[in-house]
């Protein structure tokens, strides 16, 4: 949201080139910043015998927007995911803070109904109890369908209960491609099986967290600074259960990297000297710094 983030701190000479980071981002810390669009993503964890997974995908390359990168299963809302027929296909969510994770400048449902569309686009998993065959029917039914469409001739429900509410993360100001996303927490749906598509995305994986983190910080993969944070938040957590406790704990206020055009370049996070906004909105270092062509989390050196 950028009424919310404030201005970036700095700005780039006149007529210098704009940074270019991996991942894709393009900052252009000079111009007016666009609108971010809104956007879910989805979380999907199990339990496994060493610990918690969660599920992986890897963007394809030639995507413009974090292309190559390894991340959650998501996309921006569209129109028809506020269509009020969605209502009879659907058992609400009892989540109390819906309201507070969609803002006023988003519709929750749409935001719900976009997370389970996308979350069975990218990884073949939805937020239901229906037999796994009805749900890769489904799927096969989007192709030629509407997700509406494909529901009704499907029969089937979806369980928007099963979204829990875990972060909000905004696209910073100075990249002119940008998403307003709420991230959202979903157990893995007994018998259904996590298979990524093969044109937004190339392929996908389980893996704990710490283990994901571990191959970002080896050069292995990449990973844009939300992802890394989530990934971080649930590094030390074992169970399900404990992960849908931290996810009560998430303020859900939006959080919008302010770029920084120094050297090394940074996005500063609420809270950190660099932003305009002291109030810290997630646990964890302050700022994310672009060294060897990664965003890695640090904190700002003591004064």
């Amino acid at each position: 949201m950028g009424s919310m983030s404030g201005p970036p701190h700095g700005s780039s000479p006149p007529g210098a080139e704009p940074p270019k980071p991996g991942l894709g981002l393009v900052f252009e810390p000079n111009r007016p910043p666009a609108a971010a669009r809104p956007a879910a993503t989805v979380i999907v964890l199990r339990q496994a015998p060493a610990g918690l997974e969660v599920f992986c995908v890897v963007r394809n390359p030639r995507s413009g927007f974090l292309g190559g990168a390894v991340v959650f299963p998501g996309g921006k809302v569209d129109d028809a995911d506020a269509d009020p027929r969605f209502a009879e296909l659907v058992e609400p969510s009892p989540h109390l803070r819906l309201a507070e994770i969609a803002g006023a400048d988003a519709d929750a449902s749409a935001l719900l109904i976009a997370a389970a569309r996308e979350s069975l686009e990218e990884s073949g998993l939805l937020p239901t109890s229906a037999a796994p065959a009805d749900v890769e029917a489904l799927r096969e039914a989007i192709e030629r369908q509407g997700f509406l469409d494909a529901l009704r001739s499907c029969s089937l429900r979806l369980e928007l209960g099963r979204l829990v509410p875990f972060a909000r993360w905004v696209t910073p100001e100075a990249e002119p491609r940008r998403f307003d996303a709420r991230f959202f927490l979903m157990a893995h749906p007994e018998g259904q099986t996590a298979r990524p598509c093969e044109t937004e995305t190339t392929h996908g994986f389980w893996a704990a967290p710490k283990d994901v983190l571990a191959r970002f910080h080896r050069g292995d993969l990449q990973l844009a600074p939300p992802t890394t944070r989530c990934l971080e938040l649930l590094a030390p957590v074992t169970t399900l259960e404990r992960a849908f406790e931290l996810a009560a704990e998430q303020t859900l206020r939006p959080i919008c990297p302010a770029f920084v055009p120094q050297d090394p370049p940074l996005l500063a996070l609420p809270g950190d000297p660099a932003h305009p906004i002291a109030e810290r909105r997630v646990a964890g270092a302050t700022r994310f710094a672009l060294r060897d062509g990664r965003f890695v989390s640090e904190d700002p050196p003591a004064p």
